[in-house]
């Protein structure tokens, strides 16, 4: 994964050709250049997509969430940082590798599950760092790198809670993050099954906790490894308890540009 860089080396003969050995050897360095300048400049030209707007910037722009442990949030100093953030970072290196080594700086941009598609769609970011599902739906407006991690829906409610299921929160509520997967799953098994239960949004996961913890819902429906990593890190982490069988399968993917075979092949390559 990481970037290699190769240094190339030259060597002066001046002292040992003469005039007549370096006049020849100049032509012939240039009768030689001529065709690899023409094939950089070539290779220059055949950029496109993300990796032409990474040379033309110097720049790629990385979406992060703020709260989304372990794999995508906000350290102490405020930083993005996680394993979704590092997968990132060694994407970056192969596309400087890509980029005969060129030294490109990173603008983070903050995301959240209702806009992060869209961000990078629209080419405000280029690679979203986060806690994606790579569904059928979401491929048919973004691309995604090779699955790096496996979650599911689940619960979390105050260890107080008689909730133990999601059968059990039939006439109760629930919140979920808006345009997440887990809130398409709870209101598709509310729906069949008659539950009755009703479903709150909050833009973020900060928020969905806040909204459990203050009492405002019953249960916090989000991916089982998101809710452990909530668990570890709050203050008030005795209090709460992760309940219930999977609601839904979600393959995490690094979400990229459809449609641009180039940069796809560096991401595919990051991941071998």
């Amino acid at each position: 994964m990481r970037a290699r860089y190769a240094r190339r080396e030259t060597a002066d003969a001046r002292s040992v050709l003469g005039w007549p050995g370096i006049v020849f050897a100049a032509a012939s360095i240039l009768i030689l250049a001529a065709p690899a300048n023409a094939q950089e400049a070539a290779n220059v030209g055949a950029l496109s997509g993300t990796l032409k707007k990474i040379k033309d910037t110097g720049t790629i722009a990385l979406g992060y969430r703020e709260s989304s442990l372990p794999f995508s949030y906000l350290n102490r100093r405020q930083q993005p940082i996680g394993y979704s953030i590092d997968l990132c970072r060694e994407i970056v290196e192969d596309v400087s590798t890509e980029l005969d080594g060129m030294e490109i700086k990173i603008a983070f941009a903050p995301v959240t599950p209702a806009n992060r598609l869209q961000k990078v769609a629209s080419g405000e970011i280029d690679l979203e760092c986060g806690s994606t599902t790579g569904n059928v739906q979401r491929r048919k407006e973004v691309a995604f790198s090779p699955i790096f991690f496996v979650a599911g829906t689940k619960l979390m409610v105050p260890k107080s809670s008689s909730v133990r299921s999601y059968r059990d929160l039939a006439g109760k509520t629930a919140v979920v993050t808006s345009g997440t997967t887990n809130e398409a799953a709870l209101r598709t098994l509310s729906d069949k099954q008659k539950l009755g239960i009703t479903i709150i949004t909050a833009p973020d996961h900060a928020q969905s906790l806040e909204m459990l913890a203050s009492g405002k819902a019953d249960a916090f429906a989000t991916d089982d490894v998101l809710l452990y990593g909530f668990i570890a890190m709050a203050k008030n982490a005795s209090d709460m308890k992760v309940v219930g069988e999977y609601l839904s399968y979600d393959p995490y993917g690094l979400v990229y540009r459809r449609d641009d075979p180039a940069f796809a092949a560096v991401v595919e390559r990051t991941f071998t």
